[in-house]
């Protein structure tokens, strides 16, 4: 039976919001404000972004950013570009979405920190309205994010706490990895333990295994933001007869023994070089290996804009890559619901509404 992807419910823990405008957009905001960009129509702008971020590298991948940042400055800009972003969550399936950005990067006009958090939850807020409307339901989470290569963790720690009953569910750490450890922002994350925010960080993307073990000792990270490379920390393996042994690292075995969740994100794992040294095609990725482990895999589109990407193409992508079914692609949704940063009741009602989803496409 063929599966029809985009109909599956879906949750996104690893979504940019910065990495996910419509190319449309891009340019109707950058005539208003004067920003030259690399090309002038929908198309060829969409396909500049998914070239320029086929680099094999992340810093290379992250400086694609400073076209869409530059026109997300005004608190029209922010609220558009959230509420679009809600409506092509809706269209990939998506019934809850967590939304990572970084307020410290959208302030060049003169908004303040508050202001630009209260933009995006307005258009975010719209969204919703707008896929009520169409008979659907949609929630999302704001993933307040500080910059790891600058100086501000703790101030966007504090603002996060300010905007937790305002849409804000948790805090995360972006940015180039390499030489930015978690520890660097331990202020911050001592603050949000106290304070209780729960904590995603990037970790484990554009650097190894020392930095997932920072995120988790320094950054008390509840979630890896990507954290594929844990396949690093797998030390051997060997068969004997039909038996299969496997022999983990410290560090992975302590993210398998706690569950700690993966939130991956294959095709971009693919532009950043991140999983290099498996190899450059989907079935190199070691998505499957971790799944087939027992780690608690997640599927994410990351930046939809730089990879031309949805959670439905990934998910389609990775069923061609290692045969999944519906039970397994039941899985990856299930992993998520119970990782969202949500109350209990909220992510069993996400597993319900999960649940229902996929025993209507046949399950």
């Amino acid at each position: 039976m063929a599966i029809n992807f985009k109909a599956l419910p879906k949750i996104s823990l690893h979504d940019h919001l910065d990495g996910g405008l419509r190319p449309q957009t891009i340019i109707e905001l950058a005539d208003e404000i004067g920003h030259k960009l690399p090309a002038t129509d929908a198309a060829s702008l969409g396909k500049w972004f998914r070239d320029s971020a086929d680099s094999g590298s992340l810093p290379q991948y992250l400086e694609t950013f400073a076209h869409t940042c530059a026109v997300m400055q005004t608190r029209s800009g922010l609220t558009r570009v959230a509420r679009e972003f809600v409506q092509d969550l809706h269209k990939d399936g998506v019934i809850y979405g967590e939304i990572r950005w970084a307020p410290e990067q959208h302030l060049e006009k003169g908004l303040t920190l508050d202001e630009v958090v209260e933009a995006v939850q307005d258009g975010l807020e719209q969204g919703a309205e707008d896929v009520a409307e169409l008979g659907g339901d949609i929630r999302t989470g704001q993933l307040v994010t500080a910059m790891r290569q600058n100086n501000r963790g703790l101030e966007i720690a504090e603002l996060a706490v300010r905007h937790r009953f305002n849409g804000v569910v948790g805090f995360d750490i972006a940015g180039p990895e390499a030489g930015f450890p978690p520890s660097l922002h331990r202020e911050a994350f001592d603050y949000l333990a106290k304070q209780m925010m729960p904590i995603t960080v990037h970790a484990g993307e554009g650097d190894g295994v020392e930095s997932i073990s920072d995120a988790l000792v320094s950054g008390r990270a509840l979630r890896l933001g990507h954290g594929v490379r844990i396949a690093d920390d797998i030390l051997s393996s060997r068969s004997e007869g039909d038996r299969d042994f496997v022999e983990l690292g410290e560090v992975a075995e302590w993210v398998h023994f706690r569950q700690i969740p993966l939130e991956l994100s294959p095709s971009s794992n693919l532009q950043t070089g991140a999983v290099s040294e498996w190899g450059t095609e989907m079935v190199d990725h070691p998505f499957d290996i971790l799944y087939q482990l027992g780690f608690m895999v997640t599927v994410n589109p990351d930046n939809r804009l730089m990879s031309g990407t949805s959670i439905t193409r990934e998910l389609e992508l990775l069923t061609k890559a290692f045969e999944y079914d519906l039970e397994d692609l039941q899985q990856f949704q299930l992993n998520a619901a119970e990782a969202t940063f949500q109350s209990l009741e909220a992510r069993e009602e996400l597993i319900e509404q999960v649940l229902r989803g996929f025993k209507k496409a046949g399950l």
